[in-house]
């Protein structure tokens, strides 16, 4: 007996989704809540920027919050001990106080950074979620955004689109034409990094694609009207007090969500698989990514990057074919192709099977040359594009 093709795909859906429920259950038990787990006090003196032996002494003298100690006498900090920590040690004052605290200061703008590429498959997910959390871990106020209605940055950070979203739960809630739209506050949501929010996407998203056109369509003859690709950046605006950075990944197409985002964003982060389809595929993408921006900018938008950086993604260094790619790009684009490369790694991809990053899980589960490969790697990455922001405040990186 046949059945509908519509019916089939609902079907295989209601199956995936209930079965991928059940597997977060087991996986985060009991409240299929992600949790972050504690560093060590030797991980905690490298995020902070001490020593271990004075991260000992504070203990000892009972200044700043108090560690977890465990049974073998290990001490244990949260990474909301951490950041504890830099506040305790910033209000001590001196030379180092700033050092501590990165927040930005009066004057320096809230830094939007849009992780985009045309192509799916080119790490754009993994690329923004690694940042966002490398960037909490550094101590700054980071947001994160999904605009991917496909989701998986937001369930790499626990949640599962069709079960813990409703309506007006992602930034369409925000940017949307109709009196059902309601501030960015209201769908942002906390995460287990200490530090670290997220708005989450779901399917939603796509409506934004949907009813631009028909707003654009209803606008008098001769009136600008509310400018469609001013809205994500009128939203992010809101919050702005809130953050020091915003990292935003944008979906796999050339769509207006990808473009609001763009108008939105103070940095763009490029990433480029090294494989010439690829390479082909992003020239299209610059192409259409500049007529269409060029549009924007004769209707009133402000397009000023501190910096636009290309990233090449699922490095190889021993395959020949993509270190001639990436030798062409960096011929191409000079200091605009990140220094560091995101390699490839079966670390990441195995923390990936149980919705983690690199920066969640312990060294221990790992080979650990291999974890220590893909850890150094993404480090080098998400530090350069630090660097960068800094640079764009002033401050000496």
């Amino acid at each position: 007996m046949s059945i509908a093709a519509d019916q089939q795909i609902a079907a295989d859906a209601e199956l995936l989704s209930a079965q991928l429920a059940a597997l977060r259950g087991r996986l985060f038990p009991p409240t299929a809540l992600k949790t972050l787990r504690p560093f060590t006090s030797g991980e905690a003196a490298r995020l902070i920027g001490v020593s271990d032996g004075y991260l000992r002494q504070l203990s000892l003298s009972g200044d700043g919050p108090s560690p977890e100690i465990t049974a073998g006498g290990r001490r244990l900090y949260s990474l909301a001990d951490v950041n504890a920590l830099r506040q305790y040690l910033s209000h001590q004052g001196g030379a180092k106080a700033r050092h501590y605290v990165k927040w930005r200061q009066a004057g320096e703008h809230l830094q939007v950074v849009a992780v985009t590429n045309f192509k799916g498959g080119s790490g754009k997910t993994t690329t923004t979620a690694h940042l966002a959390q490398y960037l909490a871990l550094q101590g700054y106020r980071t947001l994160a955004i999904d605009l991917d209605p496909q989701a998986s940055l937001s369930a790499l950070f626990g949640y599962q689109p069709e079960l813990d979203l409703t309506g007006n739960d992602t930034l369409y809630g925000a940017i949307r034409y109709d009196e059902e739209r309601v501030p960015l506050r209201q769908v942002i949501r906390a995460t287990y990094f200490d530090g670290l929010d997220v708005v989450p996407g779901n399917l939603e998203l796509q409506e934004f694609e949907h009813t631009t056109p028909q707003h654009l369509a209803r606008r008098p003859e001769g009136q600008a009207g509310d400018l469609f690709f001013a809205r994500v950046q009128q939203a992010i605006a809101t919050v702005a007090a809130d953050y020091d950075v915003v990292v935003i990944d944008c979906p796999p197409q050339l769509g207006y969500l990808t473009l609001s985002a763009l108008c939105a964003a103070t940095s763009v982060i490029v990433t480029v698989h090294p494989q010439m389809l690829d390479v082909a595929s992003m020239s299209q993408f610059l192409f259409m990514t500049s007529d269409l921006l060029s549009v924007v900018r004769e209707a009133g938008g402000a397009l000023n990057f501190d910096f636009l950086r290309y990233l090449i993604t699922r490095y190889e260094p021993n395959d020949g074919p993509q270190t001639q790619i990436a030798g062409f790009l960096r011929t191409q684009f000079g200091e605009r192709v990140l220094t560091a490369p995101m390699l490839k790694s079966t670390a990441v991809s195995d923390a990936g099977l149980t919705k983690q990053t690199l920066y969640e899980v312990g060294r221990e589960n790992f080979n650990r040359a291999t974890y220590d490969r893909a850890y150094e790697a993404l480090t080098a990455v998400n530090a350069e594009i630090e660097a960068l922001m800094l640079q764009s405040w002033g401050r000496n990186p």
